[in-house]
């Protein structure tokens, strides 16, 4: 029986653990990233794919650094290496092992958007088509020969939590389609054309900002690429307001960008760049909880003027 190490770290690996679980293949160990503090009161929290993996009795090992404790995974004999989110770069020596050789389920399509926010930035780019690469593992970033891929659509109701949760199911179901004919050894690699590759780098610090001097549909795009993490923000007062959904709005405005034109009992209207508007129809002011747009405008959003101008950081 194929001995498996699976590595992974967040709720995108654990469909692919279920899986391969219903499908009876033998997964000697799950590697994942250490247990990290979370929340406001910073408590030691375990990766999803180690609750899993636990809850399954499948051994769990959690390297600081792979490269300096890969040892301990040769240790195991794996056949095969599987990734999907892992999150660490791994040494070419764990990779050269495997008899067949170490594989990473990655949430695009293949040679678009390598690295580590595919759906932040297929949604952000207003693409309204994504999906699964499955590809072998080399040392460059996601530039590995591919063995296989599924296309979905992007709806206009997607944010980053809906359209991972679909990649996540459709990334295992990849998986199970391409490994039997990978371990028999009459699968065919496709080399990937690198002059068509781009990058999806992790969002940094300040990167949730948004830009209302940008076009509508550019606007929207970012709030919905940045829901529901690492969540887009502007400024209401001096004070960060974040904006956890919008959508297109048929109402244009020579004002200002950032200007809010209009209410509705969806929200706070904002004009763009161009012209053309977005409601803001979940948001969050400093120091209150998340809301939608009727709560916002029914409470303290009624101190927001018609004619107001977000993205003022006077304070």
């Amino acid at each position: 029986m194929t001995n498996i190490v699976l590595m992974g770290t967040p709720d995108f690996s654990v469909p692919v653990l279920n899986r391969l679980i219903e499908e009876g293949y033998n997964i000697s160990l799950v590697v994942t990233q250490p247990d990290r503090p979370k929340g406001r009161k910073k408590i030691l929290t375990p990766p999803p794919l180690k609750e899993a993996a636990e809850a399954s009795g499948i051994p769990v090992f959690q390297p600081e650094k792979v490269k300096k404790e890969y040892q301990k995974i040769l240790e195991y004999d794996p056949d095969l290496i599987i990734t999907a989110a892992y999150g660490q770069i791994l040494p070419k020596s764990l990779l050269d092992y495997p008899r067949l050789g170490a594989i990473n389920v990655h949430a695009s399509l293949l040679p678009e958007y390598r690295g580590a926010a595919p759906i932040h930035y297929a949604l952000m780019d207003g693409r309204k088509e994504t999906g699964v690469t499955i590809m072998y593992m080399v040392p460059e970033l996601d530039a590995g020969d591919m063995l296989s891929a599924k296309r979905i659509n992007v709806n206009e109701e997607d944010d980053v939590g809906s359209l991972h949760d679909k990649l996540a199911q459709t990334g295992a179901e990849l998986l199970s389609e391409t490994l039997p004919s990978l371990i028999n050894g009459t699968i065919e690699a496709e080399e990937q054309d690198a002059s068509k590759a781009t990058f999806a780098p992790t969002i940094k610090r300040g990167e949730e900002l948004v830009d209302f001097s940008l076009p509508r549909d550019v606007v929207w795009g970012h709030i919905r690429g940045m829901s529901p993490w690492p969540v887009a923000y502007t400024y209401w007062g001096g004070k960060p307001l974040k904006l956890w959904a919008a959508q297109k709005y048929d109402q244009t405005g020579s004002q200002a960008p950032g200007t809010v034109i209009d209410k509705t009992k969806e929200g706070i209207i904002v004009v763009c760049g161009d012209g053309n508007s977005v409601v803001i129809t979940e948001l969050q002011p400093s120091g209150k909880k998340r809301m939608d747009g009727t709560s916002f405008i029914n409470g303290i959003g009624q101190t927001m003027e018609i004619g107001e101008v977000l993205g003022e950081n006077d304070e």
